[in-house]
């Protein structure tokens, strides 16, 4: 099991960037491809970014493909996630997760996760 505590979240005006890092403790960080996931009251939790356990591949939903950026360095066990060019519909709780099996799109293929970090964007 891994342990995932993020941080970063905050109040920011639209336009303005953000960086969230997600720490993780426990088993072996590098062994696993990780992902970052979002939700919006009254929404379901969807997929933002992911990235594969050597670094060399990253995943991004098309809404914010060109603004966001993940990245992890391994000798921290920490995973990032740039986020750049806000919009208020950015704004949700942010949760990093450990990817098990499974296309990286889906909550399912994950198996640990963070509490999550509040990002609000305003207009």
């Amino acid at each position: 099991q891994v342990r995932l505590v993020e941080s970063g979240g905050g109040l920011v005006q639209a336009g303005g960037p953000l960086r969230l890092s997600c720490a993780a403790s426990g088993r072996a960080f590098n062994n696993y491809a990780m992902g970052w996931f979002r939700q919006a009251p009254g929404k379901e939790r969807e997929f933002v970014a992911a990235i594969s356990w050597n670094g060399r591949t990253t995943y991004y939903a098309d809404s914010v493909k060109g603004r966001f950026t993940i990245s992890t360095d391994n000798a921290k066990n920490t995973v990032y996630l740039q986020m750049n060019s806000l919009k208020p519909e950015d704004t949700a709780v942010y949760h990093c997760a450990a990817h098990y099996r499974g296309s990286y799109v889906y909550r399912s293929s994950y198996g640990d996760w963070g509490q999550g970090t509040q990002v609000t964007v305003s207009s």
